[in-house]
């Protein structure tokens, strides 16, 4: 099988963003790119395409600037293109199939870092069976380094440092694909990987006695939770020795922990647990949370 990275594609800065990323990503998994762009006729056509343009000829053009925009910027990557007609979601999860890794754009919020994910990416993020990467509009290769000093040219950019790779865990459901894709994210660009836990203490009932045995617990039961931490970490640690890990175990919201530890980061990693039959699709709230608000691109990956 022919090692492959998709992105979706449909004219957006967001999208164009995210094909960057996935083009500096196939590289570094030395992998082919392919980029996709679906389009479906309209009886009446969206403001965007020009009066004297079919959709068709507009989609058509859509793609080969984004083609065109990649391959100056990566010429050493092998670029595939694939133009179709039909449904966005179902032509990027047929894409997901084929690939190792889905990339989509997602919508910034004004000057706020974060995502406004639009109803396809979501649909996406929610049933892709391989992981999926949302990038915002702005991401560049120099956000995923360490800032550069003074008289460092553009294309010295890539020597720099990478900036750390942030894995959100629950240690309480630890899966191997979420753990092994952020420790092989962090190999393969050389960067730290950053694992973050949070939990909270289980107060039985709001009496005073109750509440100061919790209190009094707290120093023992967040060692417990940094040993779980550890434990469950060795053997990757001892898997990937070339990657240095840190850990940082705090008591409170996991969403508010991550969001806060993807600051400066080149990449968060979160999962997604795959669950069929009349729950239907759910991304979780942990998750859902890193998707609205952590500025950098966060990977989403489905997990039993």
């Amino acid at each position: 099988m022919v090692r492959q990275v998709t992105a979706g594609v449909d004219g957006s800065t967001e999208s164009l963003a995210a094909a960057h990323w996935a083009a500096r990503e196939a590289l570094r998994r030395g992998a082919s790119l392919r980029l996709v762009h679906a389009w479906t006729w309209h009886p009446r056509p969206s403001s965007s395409v020009p009066a004297e343009a079919s959709e068709g000829d507009w989609a058509e053009r859509t793609l080969d600037q984004a083609v065109m925009s990649v391959r100056a910027a990566h010429p050493g990557v092998r670029i595939v293109d694939r133009l179709v007609s039909g449904s966005a979601v179902a032509t990027l999860l047929a894409a997901a199939e084929e690939s190792e890794l889905l990339v989509l754009g997602s919508r910034g919020l004004g000057g706020i870092a974060g995502f406004l994910v639009g109803s396809v990416s979501q649909r996406a993020v929610a049933r892709s069976p391989r992981p999926v990467v949302l990038v915002r509009a702005g991401e560049t290769a120099a956000d995923e380094h360490l800032p550069a000093p003074d008289g460092v040219s553009p294309e010295e950019i890539p020597g720099l440092p990478y900036r750390d790779v942030v894995l959100g865990l629950d240690i309480r459901r630890p899966c191997d694909e979420l753990i092994e894709f952020a420790f092989e994210a962090a190999r393969r660009s050389g960067a730290a990987l950053h694992v973050i836990h949070a939990f909270t203490f289980s107060v039985p009932s709001a009496d005073g006695a109750d509440l100061r045995a919790v209190t009094d617990a707290g120093p023992e039961l967040l060692a417990a939770q940094e040993r779980a931490v550890l434990a469950t970490l060795r053997p990757w640690c001892e898997k990937y020795p070339e990657v240095s890990v840190t850990a940082t175990v705090s008591e409170g919201r996991a969403a508010t922990a991550l969001v806060r530890a993807s600051s400066g980061a080149s990449l968060v990693v979160v999962g997604r647990r795959v669950r069929n039959g009349h729950l239907g699709t759910h991304i979780g709230p942990v998750t859902h949370a890193a998707l609205h608000h952590v500025g950098c691109p966060v990977a989403v990956v489905p997990h039993d």
